[in-house]
């Protein structure tokens, strides 16, 4: 299992939309995550600095990468473009984040 961590960035006052979408997400996203190795995927957001940090747990790097060329994938993505920052193929922009501690405190 891989853990990824990143963060991206949404428009001024477009978290109530950012959500809404999110809460409809569409079922062939969920779907395709799951084909792909995705599991346990959380974002959060930060007010302060309309950031999203995302959290998600994937099976194998490679694989998760191949992802990014479902339509599925570049649906949701044209989607959400216009609530948040993007590349020019309007996927988000996301920059990854360094994982620094780690620690189970399950028993």
């Amino acid at each position: 299992m891989v853990r990824k961590a990143f963060k991206m960035k949404l428009y001024d006052g477009m978290i109530e939309e950012y959500e809404k979408r999110h809460n409809a997400v569409h079922a062939e996203v969920i779907e395709m995550i799951h084909n792909y190795g995705g599991g346990n995927y959380s974002i959060f957001y930060d007010e302060e600095t309309n950031y999203l940090f995302g959290y998600i747990e994937i099976e194998d790097e490679k694989r998760w990468q191949e992802s990014r060329k479902t339509a599925a994938c570049h649906n949701w993505w044209d989607f959400m473009a216009d609530i948040m920052e993007t590349n020019e193929d309007n996927s988000p922009v996301s920059v990854p984040l360094r994982s620094v501690y780690l620690r189970s405190y399950r028993r």
